[in-house]
This record gives C-alpha cells, sequence and structure tokens, in this order.
C-alpha cells in the first residue's frame, strides 16, 4: 500500500505517547491524533465519500488543519488546501475546479463557502471554531467509534491538489500523487544534519495550504516522528517566544520572515540557541538578510528551492555537501536539474559561482531550469495545454521530443519546465537569477530585478524592496524600485538612485523609485510584482 498517510501510521505505534502536534497549550499524542484522523476518515465515508474525492481545507495552520489533511488521506480522498485569505470569488475557481464535495472551513470562512456553494459541487461543510447553520462542528462531525483502516491507493493516485498561486493569472491545480509527497518528505527530512529526528520539534509558521509548510514542515516533522508546532498566523514576535518557550530546534521560513525578524526593535534580544538549522525557501533570501540573521543568532540558515509542482524541493544547500551562500545548492537525491537555451540545449556550467555579474555576460551562462524526478507533478489538472507546454521529453541532450504530464512517458525523461532563469557551476551548485517572466527588457538590455533588489538591500534606509519593469515609449521598458523604508530611513528617491548607479552599469539603475508602506505579498511571502506593475 502506497497511501501518504502510511509514512505516519508507521510512527504511531513506536511514538504513540509521544507529541506529535502542540498548538498553544493543548497537545497531541500520536495515539490521541491518529485516533481522531481514524474518526474524521469513518466520517467521511458514513457520508458517502469515496476514494479519490476531493476534501477542500479551508483553514489557517490549527491542529484541525493536521487531523483533516491525514483523515481525508485515510478515507483515500484527495486534499484541495484553500489560502484562508482567499474569500468568495477566489474560493468560487478552486471549489468549481476541483470538484470538492467537503469543505472544512473556519466558521469566519463559512459565509464565503455559502455564497459560492450552490454553483459548486460541494455537499458537505465542517465548521472549526464554533457552529454555523449552514455545517457540522468539528468535533461533531467526528464519527466516535473511528476504525483504524487506510484505504489502499496506488503510487500515482493524486493525494493533494493545491493551486498555484495565482501571482500570474488564474491559478491551476497541481496533482501531486503519493509517491510525488512521499519521496519528498524523505528527502527533506536527510537534509537534515544527522536527519530529522524524533527529538526535534519544529515550529510551522509556513501556511499548511502551501506545499513548502506541508510537506517539509508538516510531513517531514511527523513521519520522522518529532512535533510540529503550527502557529495560526505570522508574528515575529510571538514566533520567538515560541522557539524559546518551547526550545524549537527547527526553522523553516520564507525570505519575508527573516527580514521581519532582524527589524524588530528587540532583535538582539531573542534567544535562538536551541535551534540547529534554518532553512528558506520561497524566493531568494537577500545576502543582506541572511549575514545579518546569522550574526544576531549563531545559526546558519540553508537555502533551498522547488515549486508547488515538483512537491516542492528539487535543491538545497545541505550540511551533507556544504553550503554555498547565494546558490540554491545541489538537487537532492533522486532529481536531475540542468539548465538549457530556447532550444533546449544544455549551458555549460561556470568554473564556480555566485558569479559577479557586472563581471560577465549573464546572457551567455544563464537559461532556464528545468527538472526531473520522483517530485515532480503528474501535471496540471484539466489542463493538457499547459502540460504541454510544461513539460518535454528528451531521451538524451538532445533527442527526441514529446509533451505531456510526467507519467505519461513510455521512453526518455520528462523535464519540468520551472520558468526560471539560473546557471550552474562545474562542482554541482545551481544558482537562480530571476523568474523568466520577471526579467525587464530596457533599451535591448536584460536586467535582473534581483540584483538590483539586493543592492538596495545594502542601503541602510531600505527595510524592503521589489523591482519591476514598466512600460517605456522608449526603452520598452524601464526599471522601477518600490522601497519600504526602514523606520529610521530618510533616503530620498534621487539617492537611492544614484545609490544604484554609482554601483550598477547606467541600464540597470531604477529610473523611478516609489516609497509605500509595505509590498503587496501572497501569503507564502511572495511580492504579488503584477499588482505593482498594474498599481
Amino acid at each position: 500500500m502506497t497511501n501518504l498517510v502510511t509514512n505516519v501510521e508507521s510512527v504511531v505505534a513506536e511514538h504513540a505517547e509521544e507529541p506529535a502536534v502542540v498548538y498553544e497549550d493543548h497537545e497531541f499524542s500520536y495515539g490521541e491524533f491518529w485516533a481522531q484522523t481514524g474518526q474524521f476518515a469513518a466520517a467521511l465515508r458514513e457520508g458517502g465519500a469515496e476514494p479519490g474525492d476531493r476534501v477542500a481545507i479551508y483553514l489557517p495552520n490549527l491542529p484541525q488543519f493536521v487531523v483533516a489533511f491525514h483523515g481525508a488521506l485515510r478515507a483515500g480522498c484527495v486534499i484541495v488546501p484553500m489560502n484562508p485569505q482567499y474569500k468568495s470569488r477566489e474560493i468560487s475557481h478552486l471549489l468549481g475546479d476541483s470538484g470538492a464535495t467537503t469543505v472544512v472551513a473556519l466558521l469566519d470562512l463559512v459565509p464565503f463557502v455559502q455564497q459560492v456553494r450552490d454553483d459548486t459541487d460541494v455537499e458537505t461543510v465542517v465548521t472549526v471554531g464554533g457552529e454555523a447553520d449552514a455545517g457540522t462542528p468539528f468535533r461533531e462531525f467526528l464519527v466516535a467509534d473511528g476504525d483504524d483502516s487506510v484505504a489502499e491507493r496506488a503510487d500515482d493516485d493524486v493525494a493533494v491538489q493545491p493551486y498555484t498561486s495565482g501571482t500570474t493569472g488564474q491559478p491551476k491545480g497541481v496533482q501531486l500523487t503519493h509517491h510525488n509527497l512521499a519521496s519528498n518528505a524523505r528527502q527533506s527530512m536527510d537534509i537534515m544534519p544527522g536527519g530529522l529526528k524524533p527529538s526535534d520539534r519544529k515550529i510551522g509558521v509556513l501556511p499548511l495550504f502551501h506545499i513548502y509548510g506541508m510537506t517539509v514542515g508538516m510531513n517531514a516533522t511527523l513521519f520522522a516522528g518529532g512535533t510540529f508546532y503550527p502557529m495560526a498566523a505570522w508574528d515575529a514576535q510571538d514566533a520567538m517566544a515560541l522557539v524559546e518557550d518551547a526550545e524549537l530546534t527547527l526553522f523553516d521560513g520564507v525570505p519575508a520572515m527573516y527580514n521581519d525578524i532582524v527589524n524588530q526593535p528587540n532583535a538582539e534580544e531573542f534567544d535562538l540557541s536551541s535551534v540547529r538549522m534554518c532553512t528558506v525557501g520561497g524566493s531568494g533570501i537577500p545576502i543582506e538578510v541572511l549575514r545579518t540573521f546569522e550574526d544576531l543568532y549563531d545559526v546558519e540558515i540553508y537555502e533551498g528551492y522547488g515549486l508547488t509542482e515538483t512537491s516542492p524541493v528539487t535543491h538545497f544547500n545541505s550540511p551533507k555537501w556544504g553550503r554555498r551562500v547565494g546558490s540554491i545548492g545541489k538537487p537532492l537525491d533522486g532529481v536531475d536539474a540542468k539548465v538549457i537555451t530556447g532550444d533546449f540545449e544544455e549551458v555549460d556550467p561556470v568554473a564556480e559561482g555566485p558569479l559577479d555579474e557586472d563581471e560577465v555576460d549573464m546572457d551567455e551562462v544563464t537559461g532556464e531550469l528545468v527538472v526531473a524526478g520522483p517530485n515532480v507533478m503528474k501535471g496540471y489538472a484539466g489542463l493538457p495545454e499547459a502540460n504541454r507546454e510544461a513539460f518535454t521529453e528528451r531521451e538524451g541532450s538532445p533527442g527526441s521530443e514529446a509533451t505531456g504530464t510526467s507519467e505519461d512517458s513510455s521512453s526518455g525523461k520528462k523535464w519540468f519546465h520551472t520558468g526560471d532563469l539560473g546557471y550552474h557551476d562545474e562542482d554541482g551548485y545551481f544558482y537562480v537569477v530571476d523568474r523568466k517572466k520577471h526579467m525587464i527588457n530596457t533599451a535591448g538590455y536584460n536586467v535582473y530585478p534581483r540584483e538590483v533588489e539586493e543592492l538596495l538591500f545594502e542601503h541602510d534606509a531600505v527595510a524592503d524592496v521589489a523591482v519591476v519593469g514598466i512600460p517605456d515609449d522608449r526603452r520598452g521598458e524601464t526599471v522601477k524600485a518600490f522601497v519600504v523604508k526602514t523606520p529610521d530611513g530618510d533616503a530620498t528617491a534621487d539617492e537611492l538612485k544614484q545609490f544604484c548607479l554609482d554601483r550598477l552599469a547606467e541600464y540597470k539603475h531604477p529610473r523611478e523609485v516609489e516609497f509605500v508602506e509595505e509590498l503587496p505579498r501572497t501569503t507564502t511571502g511572495k511580492v504579488k510584482k503584477f499588482e505593482l506593475v498594474e498599481g
């Protein structure tokens, strides 16, 4: 049997009395947690749910998310995680596209479900946090005499169908199989020094509806028999207090979280001495933020890389092979990666990275990053054209070409196009320069926003920054920086322009600088650059 949830089942017997999930003052042992997942699965079956049916989870990071997730898997259902910041317009697409028949929702979010319910296949609503006329409270939904059964599922059966963040268009349903998720959780466990251990205590500040928090945070911790500490909402002060009080050992975050921590007025007072490793993903962390954090707390941040479509991790700066600051690390065991041209020709590696982008013609060494491996999605749900664009089959390099999903190849290897631009070096480390679609073309020159952002982060007055290309009648596009100042920052727009002009090629410096109170971000910390361009 290859049901993803069996990875937790195998831990329960050995760690039944040990804490699995701790939320605020509530502690759930592995035995209690497993019993509740059995009750949830039994309730789904009694309500008519069958293997393959979709169960949407519309919750922040709460224990009920963890129970509903594993309970739905035990029933053989497919989980559709939904961002709890979404409202009726956004969930209408997710529920309609996925065909979800059950929704587990926070009480405050139930009205959004009701507004779109008639246009979807939703039959059952389970509420968390109180009673609602439209649903059944979570505790009442659980069947008292749940059983120990686990539905049999095949390796390539879909287990979770998350949706892309929609930062560039309509979210797409990503079909992640039981094998995809199990393999990537195991890979994530192995990148820790000595592996992820039962004695580890991991904070859960990454949203569980997102695959990074789900796989690297929740699944990897529970598969190892460790203890998971979910937090319903990100707050730097609360997170640091939890790390100190519970003596947590592992911290996963996105760049915006680390930036938030080091910019707290009492940042120097935080005690992270119990933490043995920090990881970062979601987007590239500014080097200045990484160095500041490490200088303050004497714990290293290891950068990785991945996407929703890859379960998510493909690369990591594991202590096993050494960290190279500025890189995304090496491909995980079992994952293949390469950098290609538009004709799918491999780009030669550089001798050693990271490169000084002012000293090298980046266009000569940069290409699109493509990956293949057991963690790569089955495909986008119901989107054959998107699948043809996302995958390329190659026998070798080069070879015969075909396109489709990662599961339909009888020969050759299926390569997934990440849409990210980067390069690699002879030691096997990869470097992401920027998103392919974020690259700015100004008067025929390519500008990578991240390079300009990294520089601006070095200025004392800059707390946060995003660089985009905006339409320009003469140049096609021109570089614009949106800047959030530090509390005592007093730099002018002209000063920041000159700061860049003194350090970068003339065509790269921002011709416009706009100061903003905050940058629009997704729940996982990615800047919504399309809003800045349109706004």
